[in-house]
């Protein structure tokens, strides 16, 4: 009975001091300046925040090619993508950090290779640009799966994958979006065909007698796939609309690199980093393609290795 009046007092005290550190409100003093941080940061705004429905864009076009807004399920695909973007905060925030550093690396590719500049957002989505794997074994910012990564030109090996090299791959990818052109001569399908593959769009474009991506019935990921692109490209240009208020000195920035070329073989990484004045941390940042703590090279052969200044 002692026990049980000495635990019902020791309760009764942490009631009482949780009330009042509490204030009675369900909100400690960790919330209310939480709620004031927040608060300020959106402008006053009222906490929780309000989910706002956002207004589709009047006209929007992919490589210059008009979309249909006009049409419903066209309307509503675009609608999904929109507000599924603008409202993954964080992970939409990332890609527009990175893609100050990556994008403007991106463009003189496609413009080299006469690829509507447009075809830049594919790896946001593709990514995230970031050197991920995904379930089916694509590899890097443009996502190759190693078949279709040899046949466009990228040595994929167990010391050397060069899908994890965002500009090298990005050349690959341009080879593809040429090839796909000569087929579809629409960039719309070029972009489509990007996510299904060549001939399975080609055999989609057949037995649905149409000729246009926005008139097809297509699996879940590749229907969603250019509409994804057209709400990220929309978001990116207008970032400020959909509530993405950065500050210059938070985007990433391009990093200052050296390059040496190597035509003879190094037989450890961590070794050649040091002597290169870096570390093997950095020294794989800057060059993801090395899958390997050596490198063979054969003869003839030269690699092209960045190094931070």
């Amino acid at each position: 009975m002692r026990d049980l009046s000495l635990y019902l007092s020791i309760s009764a005290l942490v009631i009482l001091f949780g009330y009042i550190v509490y204030d009675g409100t369900g909100k400690g003093e960790g919330d209310r300046v939480s709620d004031e941080g927040v608060a300020l940061a959106y402008g006053e705004q009222p906490y929780p925040l309000p989910v706002i429905s956002l207004d589709l864009p009047k006209t929007l076009s992919f490589a210059g090619e008009p979309v249909p807004l006009d049409v419903a399920d066209v309307r509503e695909r675009l609608d999904k993508e929109l507000q599924i973007n603008t409202y993954l905060h964080s992970s939409t925030l990332f890609i527009i950090k990175r893609a100050n550093r990556w994008l403007p690396q991106i463009e003189p590719i496609l413009k080299e290779n006469n690829i509507p500049d447009d075809f830049k957002y594919l790896p946001l989505i593709e990514s995230a640009l970031l050197n991920d794997v995904s379930p089916k074994a694509a590899v890097g910012f443009w996502q190759f799966l190693k078949g279709s990564g040899k046949e466009f030109g990228l040595e994929i090996t167990n010391e050397v994958d060069e899908r994890y090299d965002p500009l090298k791959a990005g050349k690959a990818a341009c080879k593809y979006f040429k090839l796909a052109y000569s087929k579809f001569e629409n960039w719309t399908l070029v972009a489509a065909s990007y996510d299904m593959g060549m001939y399975g769009m080609q055999g989609s474009l057949e037995n649905q007698k149409v000729n246009s991506y926005y008139d097809l019935h297509l699996n879940d990921e590749t229907s969603r796939y250019v509409f994804r692109l057209l709400a990220i490209k929309e978001i990116y240009e207008h970032q400020e609309k959909y509530g993405f208020k950065l500050k210059p000195e938070h985007l990433y920035q391009p990093e200052k690199l050296r390059y040496v070329e190597v035509n003879e073989s190094i037989r450890d990484l961590v070794e050649f980093a040091r002597q290169n004045g870096t570390n093997y941390k950095l020294l794989k940042r800057h060059n993801p393609w090395l899958r390997d703590q050596h490198l063979t090279v054969k003869k003839g052969k030269t690699y092209r290795i960045a190094l931070p200044v």
